[in-house]
């Protein structure tokens, strides 16, 4: 066994440090690394099975030019000649980057550094402008500097907790269990705001249903309560604090509790609930995620929650803040070194003296004057004709940017498209002229930093795969071969680090709170070793802000008005991740145990609206948006406000024939942040007729396109599992068989049929299809990929004495299902949750199942005490 390696989570914000140690080639065991602020030792389900996904399955391993292998040194001349080109023939403007908050903070500097510095354009934009821009532009707006203005231990210090538009037991599920082990300790009330009851609502003392996009109303009304009831803090506005002219008028008039319950449609004593909360409890934070960012009036939102928070002086002490928890491992990183085309780096924007002390610095040829096309409008422009050549790295907007169809074409007539990624086919790549294959997780080099500005390195502990190199060096030869040799002679990811920390403290006099000095002159072994540091110490607890007066702004925020119901597209769409699941699946879909949680892409659907539509739990059916229509599987849910439905992000043409949620989005945007609003699209919802339904098991890792109405892959130890449903004869899946010994079972009178093939006793794959009957348990069956003498009692879907089937995956720590649970807590007499976990081990690791938990001792308990009356 090789030694234990200290690093860093590859996904969500909360930045938690792992603990990897190499098994074998592409093996790794995974634990929480004590040691680390950020979590503690914990880690999420995601973060369990990160071993799972190391291995090479459909991984890049080489540079390919026109689909076919290419040396290094031929494909990166053709991606300089091609952007030089395009710069000479159309100016520099023509070109652009579009990366992500999967890279290293080094990777990012150096791509932001040749765009805005060399080439002479601010073209380079993230996918994190798809999750936190808002929160950047409200902060700046706010404070004068893109500040989060919090940190994870002010959780533990905090009296009241006010979630808003965050899933947090889902989506960042180590603070979920921070906060819960406050409210334990200390008695911390939670109050969610968020018009889906979602897990994290279970055992919050208040949860807000409000309508989508009354954020504002909301927090204008706190703020209205706050002041008519002297709970604003007038010393620290007096001294502290500038407000625009009319601004308090504003707040005071149509602000009242009535008119803020009847714009949030939510009950009149709710509200006021809330507002005796907060009113009462002076160390407060409110944790705000994508549910505020990922709307047309974001930055508006963002800032009215910062506007009570500033004028109650809950800032800049400890339990006390507004706190934006960001979406992936490095969006926060990717902010520092200006990866968003609206800023420079440092934290500067694009004044005249901000853009001339960058060019100092870099001593750049052509500094970029001003700021470039934001994601919407980059793709836009890409599909108008004016990008002549794009550089996608480590992500993927024909899935993940809104009217996705319409992102997908563009990318099919861009002049020259290169894609660095680890994937070898994405649906981006799959016009690229030229991939290259980059490190992954376990393999880079570098640091991320988290949510609450804690920067942690990312160490790698594999060695690189086939041909495959850093982002950073990727980019830094692309520079070189440009002509910008000297700018670009890195070495290591620590030549880039010092640089990027010097840039911080370059002439920056108390300017700006970001200022890494003390990192700047570190030696190569120090930044190997480097342990977790959170920058900026504890923000504006001196009362001073980085604005030129050094006060900080309220911000007028108005409520924009509710639009009613649209003939056409009556329902309200929301969008939004899946626990298990992360982004595109790109790494989480290769989990065989993260990949049982939520199997298939659902649309949520509330009874009443259901029962009006004609759906039943389990139907498939189409929801469509001006922008496109894809297909989704059923399931009621109560948490959903009647006339609201949600779909998940993650499906892909890779792994469903529907589950597309990009399609479905308008491409509008904030007008400050240039954010996409995800969360209230216009849509209808239409029940699509099927013949027949099934499932196909395959062994393998590679597999066919699934010729039906609806198939869905779900990945499975030894190889993957289809959930099928089509209309006409489907004896054509038979076709999809691997070739040995065939063994079919037929019951005409139900319509069902049952074939299955068998290589020298090892099962290759089996297909059940019915038009009338059930189906059965499918883990019995993928369970006998992986045995040996199977015979053609394998159409029996259950072996002699096999174990009772245990429902649908609740836990996927301990692989526990909703069955096992509910026979635990009626034949062992459980009395809670902790029992549930002592007798089962279920919610005891990462605790992302307890609130689902809850739910099923409730109904389960009411359930047995329905039986007895």
């Amino acid at each position: 066994m090789q030694e234990a390696v200290r690093t860093t989570c590859a996904y969500c914000g909360v930045g938690c440090g792992i603990v990897a140690t190499p098994t074998g080639p592409r093996l790794v065991s995974v634990r929480g690394d004590e040691a680390h602020p950020a979590n503690g030792g914990r880690l999420c389900s995601k973060g369990t099975h990160l071993g799972e996904t190391v291995g090479l399955q459909g991984r890049l391993l080489h540079p390919m030019i026109g689909g076919k292998r290419a040396g290094w040194d031929k494909a990166l001349d053709l991606v300089a000649k091609r952007f030089r080109d395009a710069i000479d023939r159309h100016g520099p403007d023509s070109v652009a980057f579009y990366v992500s908050g999967q890279l290293m903070t080094e990777d990012y500097y150096v791509a932001n550094k040749l765009m805005k510095g060399f080439i002479g354009s601010a073209n380079i934009d993230t996918n994190s402008r798809l999750c936190m821009s808002s929160a950047v532009a409200g902060h700046n707006r706010a404070f004068g500097e893109d500040i989060v203005p919090a940190s994870y231990d002010d959780l533990d210090a905090a009296d009241l907790i006010v979630l808003v538009g965050s899933n947090t037991a889902w989506c960042h599920p180590i603070v979920y269990q921070r906060i819960q082990a406050a409210r334990a300790a200390r008695g911390t009330k939670l109050v969610v705001i968020d018009p889906r009851r979602t897990e994290t609502c279970e055992g919050a003392d208040l949860h807000l249903p409000i309508r989508p996009g009354t954020d504002v109303a909301l927090m204008n009304g706190l703020l209205a309560w706050c002041n008519a009831t002297w709970t604003i803090d007038r010393t620290f506005i007096e001294r502290s604090i500038t407000a625009p002219e009319g601004f308090w008028e504003h707040i005071r008039n149509g602000h009242d509790l009535w008119t803020t319950a009847q714009t949030c449609d939510v009950e009149p004593a709710l509200i006021k609930q809330f507002f005796e909360m907060f009113a009462a409890t002076p160390r407060t934070v409110t944790l705000f995620s994508q549910g505020v960012n990922q709307s047309i009036r974001g930055t508006d939102q963002v800032n009215a929650i910062i506007n009570v928070h500033l004028a109650t002086g809950r800032i800049g002490k400890p339990g006390a803040a507004p706190f934006s928890i960001t979406g992936q491992p490095n969006a926060m990183g990717g902010r520092e070194v200006g990866g968003l085309a609206s800023t420079l780096a440092a934290h500067m924007d694009f004044a005249p003296d901000n853009v001339a002390r960058v060019g100092r610095f870099w001593a750049a040829p052509n500094m970029a004057t001003k700021p470039g096309l934001k994601a919407v409008d980059l793709f836009r422009a890409v599909d108008e004709g004016r990008i002549k050549a794009l550089w996608i790295m480590a992500t993927n907007p024909a899935v993940s940017m809104p009217d996705a169809g319409r992102v997908r074409d563009a990318l099919a007539f861009v002049p020259f498209l290169v894609v660095s990624d680890i994937m070898a086919n994405t649906d981006s790549s799959t016009h690229a002229h030229v991939s290259l294959p980059a490190a992954g997780w376990g393999e880079k080099d570098g640091t991320v930093t988290n949510s609450d500005r804690t920067i942690s390195r990312q160490r790698p502990f594999m060695a690189l795969p086939g041909e495959a190199k850093p982002d950073w060096w990727i980019v830094k030869e692309v520079g070189r071969r440009m002509g910008w040799a000297n700018a670009f002679a890195y070495d290591r990811p620590a030549d880039i680090w010092r640089e990027h920390a010097r840039l911080t403290a370059y002439q920056n006099d108390g300017q700006r709170l970001l200022n890494l000095k003390d990192k700047a002159t570190i030696g190569n072994e120090a930044y190997e070793a480097m342990e977790p540091f959170r920058w900026g110490g504890r923000p504006f607890a001196d009362r001073s802000f980085a604005t030129p007066e050094g006060k900080a702004r309220l911000v007028l925020t108005r409520q924009m008005d509710v639009q009613p119901p649209l003939k056409d597209w009556p329902m309200t769409l929301n969008t939004g991740r899946y626990r298990d699941q992360w982004h595109t699946m790109s790494r989480t879909g290769l989990s065989p145990k993260l990949s049982r949680h939520r199997e298939e892409p659902l649309v949520e659907v509330h009874p009443q609206d259901a029962a009006a539509l004609g759906l039943a739990d389990g139907d498939l059916a189409r929801v469509d948006t001006a922008q496109g229509n894809s297909v989704f599987r059923v399931a009621l849910n109560e948490g959903q406000r009647v006339g609201e439905i949600f779909t998940p992000i993650h499906w892909t043409d890779r792994t469903s024939s529907g589950g597309r949620t990009g399609l479905l989005p308008r491409p509008l945007v904030d007008p400050h942040s240039g954010q996409p609003g995800f969360k209230s699209t216009p849509a209808s919802v239409t029940r699509v007729e099927t013949e027949w339904k099934g499932f196909l098991i395959l062994r393998g890792e590679t597999f066919p396109h699934i010729p039906c109405l609806w198939a869905t892959k779900i990945t499975v130890p030894g190889g993957a599992l289809f959930e099928v449903a089509g209309n006409g004869d489907p004896a054509r899946l038979e076709a999809l068989l691997p070739h040995g010994e065939r063994v079919e079972a037929l019951d005409r009178a139900k319509g069902t049929r049952r074939v299955a093939s068998i290589n020298e006793g090892r099962l290759q794959a089996v297909l059940f299809v019915t038009r009338t009957g059930l189906l059965p348990s499918r883990d019995w069956l993928i369970a006998q990929l992986e045995a040996v003498n199977v015979g053609g009692s394998v159409l029996a879907a259950r072996g002699p004495g096999s174990q009772p089937d245990k429902g649908a995956t609740v836990c996927v720590c301990f692989d526990i299902g909703l069955n096992q649970i509910v026979a635990a807590i009626r034949d062992q007499h459980l009395m809670d949750v902790a029992a549930v976990g002592a007798a089962l081990g279920a919610g005891t690791n990462c605790g992302s199942c307890r609130p689902a938990i809850a739910t099923i001792f409730t109904q389960t308990m009411q359930e047995t005490l329905d039986a007895a009356e």
